[in-house]
């Protein structure tokens, strides 16, 4: 064999080398969507919610509502959500999305709102039976802080929920409770 045979041996080795690689990536499936995600379908449609914040450092007390409207993100692996709905700080709109994490094994919450206190949170969950937790650390008024989300499901189309914030001494305090409806 000659120096050129040789050489084209070895160009195509490598290209059916790198052929075969390919074929095998498509050959194999997209991944699905499994069963901690469809966890998340208790999630989707339009919900109403009501609740009332504590006296806390943030934001001052008074009645809290919001419509909230979840459905599937492309794929089926999260739920995109819009919300609306005002405070004692005044009107309020915010996007966030609900997903899981299968490398983690962790529940992900990442949310932006318009309120100017904590411009985008990240938080990680849990789910034990019918009860979410999700916890994050992020700065309000230029303090980390600790926080947790509670939701417990009360019924196919109810939800409880309570937001508390740890203290410096490792107290948890609410900063508000309420209750979310699906609209029928």
């Amino acid at each position: 064999m000659n120096r050129v045979m040789v050489q084209r041996s070895v160009i195509l080795g490598g290209a059916a080398f790198v052929l075969a690689g390919f074929v095998a990536a498509w050959a194999q499936e997209a991944p699905k969507p499994g069963p901690e995600h469809k966890k998340l379908e208790y999630y989707t449609g339009k919900w109403s919610s009501e609740a009332d914040v504590k006296p806390n450092p943030f934001m001052p007390p008074g009645k809290y509502t919001s419509k909230d409207d979840c459905g599937w993100f492309q794929g089926g692996f999260a739920l995109m959500c819009h919300s609306e709905g005002g405070g004692p700080m005044g009107p309020m709109k915010s996007a966030y999305f609900l997903g899981y994490s299968a490398e983690d094994k962790v529940y992900t919450y990442y949310g932006i709102d318009s309120s100017g206190m904590v411009p985008t949170t990240v938080s990680k969950g849990s789910v034990q039976g019918d009860t979410w937790v999700y916890t994050d650390e992020s700065k309000m008024g230029g303090k980390l802080v600790k926080s947790r989300y509670t939701m417990k499901q009360l019924s196919a189309d109810s939800y409880s929920f309570k937001w508390e914030m740890q203290g410096e001494g490792g107290t948890w305090s609410t900063l508000m409770e309420g209750k979310s409806t699906k609209a029928k």
